[in-house]
C-alpha cells in the first residue's frame, strides 16, 4: 500500500493538477497490467484532495521502487511524504481481477 501525501505549500494544489492527467493514464496502465488494485483520492474536509492511497502489486521492491522513479506525483514534487507498507490483499476482493 503507497500513501503518498502532498505538500502542504501554497502551489501543492497547482502542482498536482498539473501533472494529474499523466498520473491517471499510468494509473490505467498498471491497472490493465493487473498492479494497481485500487487507487483512491484522500481528500480534506472541503473535498480538496491533498494525497492518494494506492493498493499496488508488484513483484519485488525493486520493481516498486522503478515504478515511483517515474510516478509524475513523485517527480513533480506533488506527494511530499511517502508511505509503504506491505499488505496482503483478501481472495474475496481479487476475484473479480483474475
Amino acid at each position: 500500500m503507497v500513501t503518498g501525501y502532498d505538500g502542504t505549500d501554497p502551489g501543492a494544489q497547482d502542482r498536482r493538477l498539473a501533472v494529474r492527467e499523466r498520473h491517471l493514464e499510468l494509473g490505467a496502465k498498471l491497472t490493465a497490467e493487473g498492479r494497481m488494485l485500487h487507487g483512491s483520492a484522500i481528500v480534506d474536509d472541503d473535498g480538496r484532495m491533498i494525497g492518494s492511497v494506492l493498493i499496488l502489486d508488484f513483484p519485488s521492491r525493486a520493481e516498486l521502487d522503478a515504478w515511483l522513479a517515474i510516478e509524475p506525483y513523485v517527480v513533480s514534487d506533488v506527494w511530499r511524504r511517502v508511505e509503504i507498507v506491505r499488505v496482503r490483499v483478501g481472495d474475496a476482493f481479487l476475484r473479480g481481477n483474475t
